[in-house]
């Protein structure tokens, strides 16, 4: 099966950077789509940045010119550069997958908390 593994998260003051990894493994045939999504205590699951395979990345409005999201070639493993961290971006972070093993499904890692003060 696939595995999604998130590391990179921890506690930071406002202004700081982070940087978020996910390494994908398993039986995977290919990966259409990976990305990062946050949820906050007692809020939804939301959104940061996603990418397919055409390359293309579309950022939370909350994130834009803040977050950089990158990828290697194979899409197997993918970064969230987090800059200016801002309290509102305390959350866990989630790495996300569609996936083509037998079928394709979408896999999630187990998170990683960020936590911003000021």
């Amino acid at each position: 099966q696939v595995q999604l593994v998130e590391t990179g998260g921890g506690l930071v003051q406002a202004g700081d950077s982070l940087r978020l990894s996910c390494a994908a493994s398993g039986s995977i045939v290919t990966i259409a789509s990976m990305g990062w999504y946050r949820q906050a205590p007692g809020s939804q699951r939301e959104l940061v940045a996603v990418t397919t395979g055409g390359g293309r990345i579309n950022y939370a409005d909350s994130v834009k010119g803040r977050f950089t999201f990158s990828r290697d070639s194979a899409m197997n493993t993918v970064s969230l550069q987090m800059m200016n961290l801002k309290a509102e971006d305390t959350a866990v972070y989630y790495c996300t997958a569609f996936v083509k093993t037998s079928l394709w499904n979408t896999y999630w890692g187990q998170g990683t908390q960020v936590t911003v003060s000021s």
